[in-house]
């Protein structure tokens, strides 16, 4: 056997080697990241003391169907939302009661209510309109807390940790379908007994073409 033989003998088994390495990493890979969708309409968080207000003192939420995120439900109680130029009826009650009262609407609600609600988190209330909240037993007026939610992932640190993400970062998600796209800027909320769900508004479901439990795929990197 020549020396130009066993060169090209070597040079072939290195790449047949390196081919066998591609496939087993490719084989090893994860599934892509995908997550279902849940679509959030128009909904009202309420505290102890607002509810008292409205439903009467002492007053419970009536549990009426549980949410995919542990604990959480729609209640079967609703109220009606009166702003500048108009009232919305109806508004579902998600329970259970919080610390604080906080609206969650649409942009298109917004100019139905004659408010302009800025895009923010759950929670970060400051700075936001407010509104006259009416329900069976009196009105409360809040001087803040209608907001437009941000979209966000929820998932458990586990799921966050494989993707290898941190609660607080920003994602991108890809969309298929035919009227698919790219969300960019979705907040990744990773916690204790989270469920793995991406919430957005029926605005944006909309615009993409997207029900609830679709799937749709985190872009990682």
């Amino acid at each position: 056997m020549t020396q130009t033989t066993t060169l090209i003998d070597r040079i072939v088994s290195e790449l047949l080697e390196q081919g066998r390495d591609a496939a087993r990493r490719l084989a090893s890979d994860e599934a892509p990241a995908l997550v279902p969708v849940g679509v959030s309409n128009r909904h009202i968080h309420l505290s102890r003391p607002d509810m008292d207000a409205l439903f009467g003192p002492g007053a419970m939420l009536t549990r009426m169907k549980a949410m995919k995120q542990p604990g959480q439900y729609a209640a079967a109680e609703t109220v009606i939302l009166r702003g500048p130029r108009g009232q919305i009826g109806k508004v579902r009650v998600l329970g259970p009661l919080r610390k604080e009262t906080q609206i969650e609407i649409s942009r298109a609600d917004g100019y139905a209510l004659g408010v302009q609600p800025p895009l923010r988190m759950s929670g970060q209330l400051d700075g936001s309109p407010g509104l006259d909240i009416v329900g069976p037993q009196g009105t409360v007026h809040k001087p803040y807390g209608v907001i437009i939610a941000m979209r966000h992932i929820h998932m458990s640190p586990e799921d966050a940790a494989k993707w290898g993400l941190l609660n607080g970062d920003e994602v991108d998600v890809i969309v298929d379908g035919p009227r698919g796209g790219v969300m960019e800027h979705v907040a990744i909320r990773a916690a204790e007994a989270s469920a793995l769900e991406m919430h957005i508004d029926i605005e944006e479901a909309n615009a993409f073409g997207l029900g609830n439990d679709d799937l749709v795929r985190i872009e990682t990197h």
